[in-house]
């Protein structure tokens, strides 16, 4: 395994912190699971904690880098940096320990550097562009299947009520093709997924940037190919999702249209 960078390094920090945060009320999830009035208010603080502690370390670190949260759309300047406190919010309410903690840097409109951490697995992911993606020590590579009824598309498809009737259309013909489909979610680890070689292929509609452009860059780096649905190339402000290995990602978009 290569070192990481210092820029890794610290995010990493960052993300570790947080996640002590979020496994110690983890522990305490189940003992609210039936006092929806107090899970929420919990729930809210939980976040609240983990985000301002993510941003007390990387301001930290970069006093001057603008950091981005989900709910904000700016991407100009020349280096940003943006973060997801928790992704994967309603697994997190119901116990389910498919979550993660996001940092990702923009640097003249590329994600060059990601971290993906889920501190209840104590998986953490990492990628620095052309460094390869990483979980761990284990050095990440998209799966090597070739055919379509041996793999196991990923779908998070619950926006499809927003997509036009083109992206409908073609959600549903990419669907088709596959025996195997899975709905695992947060869009992170979905994504760590395919740069691992457990997911084959994966769609996702209306994302984050925060919660998907360090998984883009961990696909990238592990050798996957990644377009919107309609097979257009994805950039940041690409609202949809098509990932796969590229033999595959090939076979979708050749037998969709």
């Amino acid at each position: 395994m290569p070192n990481q960078t210092p820029t890794v390094n610290i995010f990493e920090k960052a993300v570790r912190k947080v996640g002590r945060i979020l496994v110690r009320d983890f522990g305490e999830i189940e003992h609210l699971q039936f006092k929806s009035n107090k899970i929420d208010d919990f729930i809210d603080q939980s976040y609240c904690n983990s985000k301002e502690s993510l941003i007390e370390t990387l301001k930290y670190y970069y006093p001057s880098t603008k950091l981005i949260s989900e709910k904000e759309k700016e991407y100009t300047n020349d280096e940003v940096i943006l973060i997801q406190p928790l992704d994967g919010k309603e697994n997190f309410i119901h116990g389910i320990p498919n979550l993660s903690i996001i940092v990702s840097k923009i640097k003249n409109n590329k994600i060059t550097e990601a971290v993906i951490f889920n501190p209840i697995t104590n998986d953490f992911y990492w990628a620095s562009e052309g460094m390869g993606a990483w979980c761990n020590n284990n050095r990440l590579r998209v799966s090597k299947r070739t055919k379509i009824d041996h793999c196991i598309l990923g779908v998070q498809n619950e926006n499809i009520i927003n997509l036009n009737q083109k992206d409908k259309d073609n959600l549903i013909s990419i669907e088709k093709k596959f025996i195997n489909i899975r709905k695992i979610g947060p869009d992170s680890i979905d994504l760590a997924y395919v740069a691992s070689g457990k997911f084959d292929a994966l769609v996702l509609l209306n994302s984050n940037l925060n919660n998907v452009g360090a998984g883009i860059l961990l696909i990238i780096e592990a050798g996957g190919k990644i377009t919107d649905i309609n097979g257009k190339d994805w950039n940041l402000d690409s609202l949809n999702i098509l990932t796969a290995n590229p033999i595959i990602h090939r076979e979708i978009l050749i037998k969709k249209i």
